[in-house]
């Protein structure tokens, strides 16, 4: 019986020690160069990861409800989830919003629908994580004016926005301006944080859109590095020097069911990513060279049918990612493939974590599959595979110029492909669905979305439009626009034009005016 790897190597039966393997080189110390044993030396030895859920539906009002429930379950940072009108920047009552208000996430407009987002939760003790990219500025200097009306100064704010559009041209489409203008802000927001925000990440370089797209362990590492690489030219371009922001950037990965090809994944991104700052930017700075991640299990195996099947699936993914070295963690509730989770869907994915770090012993020692000759040998393949990879992306001039021409996209609807035919075929197994069937489902209730929300959002609009001081609003998009038009840093004004009441909309729609939207050339 053959069994290949997610990636397309062949698995042997017996794995032996590998000829000329070398651990000094390979491997080194946990903490130290070239990662692959982990980026800190003690690891969970001394403490677990961050265990960080994921939420966000309807108002800001029932998802600051949600979020009060995680926290006092046990989560030790948030992640906020938007919907669709807001990760594109336009407000609740635009014609392209109706009928998505509030349906996969938050809807925020404004700072009214921020501080109520927020309210009551502690902004200097919370770590917040904000999946939010082409916006992502905007979303960051709302949180910002949040922390300072609680009296929070910006030194003492911590956490993430993820702010990597690149991957949405690749696989999920949440972009508004073309790359070259997006990575002009990209670098902005580098600029700002460094000065306002030290210990905010400025921006989490997301392979988990692409491996729900279809992409191998291969493919997403190798494509969200060379994002990365991207990211990295466009700020020292700007003038930045590297090691004044790279400690500041961190990842955002997947973790499937495979869990031996997965912690091979995470340890090869570790070495790669290591040797390109060392190599290709000259970075000093210990931690410009580690790549630090955020873990979410993989949404994209779970299954309506027989869904509590899903615990087991995500408990496994969990699994992997904690033996791969992840620093945080977001467990998917067993319901996510029907609707939004339930209240004891949440608590029931959080407590999978909570089992992970204290009734295993995973967390005893550092690294524990190190010296593993499989995983040593899958680590190997597909670092090789990855790097194969990244050159090819180079070979189009780096990821910009290979996004335009689609050649990561084209990679992934391959393998896609590929893994449909596999399932469809029963070739691939997936419980519950094309194999080990039962003949009737048991009934479930899913968390419906109010279909008032939107109505409750434009009104919310009329009225704080009605009573701001729009001459302020005014000259501040003013400002705004003519920083855009110039090399000015954009986040200023913008950070004024929100505190006067400018809408999530407002502020996009002038960066539009002036960069335009980017048009895939396969649209025409």
């Amino acid at each position: 019986m053959s069994h290949r790897s997610e990636s397309g190597f062949e698995f042997d039966p017996v794995y032996e020690p590998l000829d000329g393997f070398d651990p000094a080189a390979k491997l080194g110390e946990p903490g130290q160069f070239p990662y692959t044993r982990g980026v800190y030396p003690t690891m969970y030895t001394q403490r677990p990861w961050t265990m960080r859920q994921y939420a966000g539906f309807g108002t800001a009002a029932e998802s600051n409800q949600r979020y009060h429930q995680l926290i006092d379950h046990g989560t030790m940072g948030l992640s906020v989830a938007f919907d669709l009108p807001t990760q594109m920047g336009y407000d609740s009552d635009a014609t392209i919003a109706h009928g998505e208000v509030g349906k996969v996430g938050v809807a925020i407009d404004s700072i009214d629908d921020m501080r109520v987002l927020f309210d009551k939760i502690p902004l200097d003790q919370v770590s917040t994580s904000m999946t939010i990219n082409a916006p992502g500025s905007v979303l960051l200097l709302l949180y910002q004016l949040v922390a300072e009306e609680q009296g929070v100064s910006a030194g003492k704010l911590t956490g993430t926005i993820q702010n990597d559009v690149l991957k949405e041209y690749i696989a999920r489409g949440t972009y508004i301006y073309p790359p070259k203008e997006s990575l002009r802000l990209i670098s902005d927001i580098f600029a700002y944080c460094q000065s306002e925000l030290p210990k905010w990440n400025t921006i989490s370089i997301s392979g988990y859109h692409m491996a729900e797209a279809g992409a191998t362990p291969a493919q997403e590492i190798a494509f969200t590095l060379a994002n990365g690489i991207e990211y990295v030219r466009a700020a020292v371009a700007s003038g930045l020097e590297v090691d004044e922001f790279a400690p500041r950037l961190s990842f955002f990965f997947v973790a499937r069911t495979t869990l031996l090809e997965e912690v091979a994944k995470f340890r090869a991104a570790r070495r790669i990513w290591s040797r390109v700052m060392r190599d290709e930017f000259g970075a000093k700075n210990p931690k410009s060279l580690m790549l630090r991640f955020h873990t979410q299990t993989a949404g994209v195996q779970l299954t309506a049918q027989q869904p509590e099947v899903n615990l087991v699936r995500v408990a496994i993914q969990g699994l992997a990612a904690v033996l791969g070295g992840t620093q945080s963690l977001h467990t998917n509730s067993y319901d996510e493939a029907i609707a939004l989770p339930t209240e004891k869907a949440a608590r029931l994915a959080l407590r999978t974590q909570q089992v992970l770090a204290y009734e295993t012993d995973i967390t005893a020692t550092v690294d524990p599959f190190a010296g593993s000759y499989v995983v040593e040998s899958l680590t190997d393949e597909v670092e090789a595979a990855a790097v194969e990879l990244m050159d090819q992306v180079e070979e189009y001039g780096g990821a910009v110029a290979a996004i335009e021409k689609g050649f990561q996209k084209q990679e992934i609807e391959r393998s896609a492909y590929q893994i449909a035919q596999e399932i469809d075929s029963v070739e691939r197994v997936v419980v519950g669905m094309n194999k080990f069937k039962i003949a009737e489902e048991e009934p479930y209730e899913p968390l419906r979305v109010d279909p008032t929300i939107e109505a409750q959002q434009t009104a919310r609009l009329a009225d704080l439009r009605a009573n701001r001081d729009q001459a302020a609003v005014d000259k501040a998009l003013a400002a705004l626009k003519k920083a855009a038009q110039g090399n000015d840093n954009c986040l200023y004004p913008m950070k004024a034009a929100l505190k006067a009441r400018a809408t999530v909309g407002e502020v996009s729609n002038t960066l539009r005016e002036v960069w335009g939207v980017y048009v895939p050339a396969d649209t025409f």
